[in-house]
């Protein structure tokens, strides 16, 4: 490798690689194609993006690296991190989203970028601009290809896919392999190399816990989670647009400092709001499944399922937000009597069944007085085991502040 880049990661303090990081490292440098299947938060980035700054010729005003992610968010991280490693290799990186105009990525492109980072809709857009040329590419990186699929961009990626060059080095970076997946290296891999990186002793640290509640009873149980103490920041799911800003309405009503993520957002309040929640500004986050892909950030210490996801792919996707890189992290899942069967589908997915929890712990009463909401006076079937919840195993640290009325 480089100078510059081994220079620009000790810099950083990483002298040592992921497992993800190991294995599919030498396999790009080799120029062979790679399907890589590691969870979030397995240093996936620097596993592709470092050989992609070795491939790179600095001199060449060709883009020759092209970088497909599911997300703005995503595309904006991957592309922070490989301009400030290629900075003293004098490598540029042009990054392409939606949401807003072009003028600025034109010039980016326009003035000689050889990396180039984005989501699919964006890039295809450029080059039916002509604003993009990828007849240089030598090497493509699909990041979470499983997330692009959810995300309804499959035709547009294989358009992309089928406009670069035949000789391309090819490498997919996946949570999950879902069928398209398969599909698609049968389709533009040439006998590519698999990774995976499954080893229990690799497996993000987080702290499970299943609470099963009355209908009713939800968004007490929430404040009351939210009550408690927390040493980072708390990440929580909802289903849809519309419940997830209303959760968010109620709960800045009752004083909580919230912000919600939602699909409809503009690009700059969607960054006003990450940059507020990685900067520890803001202490919950609410978010729909769309909306919070691409959160890359390691101060998440809880993620709180307040509504199911609609599969095990997607429960795998949510809880991986927290016990990132090393970290330790706790993940607490509401279920009602309705979520039974879907839960069941997702342990399925996960081999194993996760601990159900009491409320023992919690100040229900107290939180159910705050919304004006009943107390579950009966355990819900089947009675749940007599364990205390914590928010992430360890003494409480900090709680979630509230706004001043």
């Amino acid at each position: 490798m480089r100078r510059a880049s081994l220079d620009a990661l000790q810099a950083q303090g990483i002298s040592v690689p992921t497992p993800i990081q190991a294995q599919a490292i030498p396999v790009m440098l080799e120029g062979r194609d790679i399907i890589a299947q590691a969870q979030t938060g397995s240093g996936k980035t620097l596993a592709f993006g470092l050989p992609l700054l070795e491939i790179c010729d600095p001199k060449s005003m060709d883009v020759q690296a092209l970088v497909l992610t599911p997300t703005r968010e995503l595309a904006q991280q991957v592309a922070s991190v490989l301009a400030d490693l290629g900075r003293a290799s004098k490598l540029r990186v042009a990054v392409l989203y939606g949401g807003v105009g072009y003028e600025k990525q034109t010039d980016a492109l326009t003035q000689g970028a050889q990396i180039v980072v984005g989501t699919p809709g964006r890039v295809l857009d450029h080059l039916g601009r002509r604003t993009l040329r990828v007849n240089a590419i030598s090497a493509l990186v699909l990041d979470e290809a499983d997330q692009m699929l959810d995300q309804g961009f499959a035709r547009d990626v294989e358009r992309i896919l089928s406009a670069t060059p035949r000789s391309r080095q090819t490498a997919l970076f996946s949570a999950t392999t879902p069928t398209w997946v398969h599909e698609v290296s049968a389709r533009y891999l040439r006998q590519p190399v698999i990774v995976k990186v499954d080893d229990a002793s690799q497996e993000p640290d987080i702290e499970h816990s299943v609470i099963e509640v009355w209908a009713g009873d939800k968004l007490p149980i929430l404040l009351a989670l939210l009550n408690q103490r927390s040493e980072g920041a708390t990440l929580v799911f909802g289903r849809t647009r519309h419940g997830v800003m209303n959760l968010a309405r109620r709960l800045n009503r009752m004083g909580y400092d919230v912000e919600a993520l939602q699909g409809d957002l503009g690009q700059a309040a969607r960054d006003r709001i990450v940059a507020r929640f990685r900067a520890g500004q803001v202490p919950v986050l609410l978010a729909t499944n769309v909306a919070a892909r691409g959160l890359d950030m390691l101060n998440i210490d809880r993620v709180i399922n307040y509504d199911l996801p609609e599969s095990g792919e997607l429960f795998v996707h949510r809880v991986g937000r927290t016990g990132r890189i090393g970290q330790s992290g706790s993940a607490v899942t509401l279920i009602t009597a309705t979520d039974l069967p879907k839960m069941q589908e997702i342990e399925r997915h996960l081999g194993r069944k996760l601990p159900r929890v009491s409320v023992s712990s919690l100040d229900v009463q107290a939180a159910s007085a705050a919304v004006n909401a009943p107390v579950a006076r009966a355990p819900m079937p089947p009675p749940p085991a007599p364990v205390a919840v914590s928010a992430n195993g360890a003494a409480p640290a900090r709680p979630v502040r509230r706004r001043r009325s």
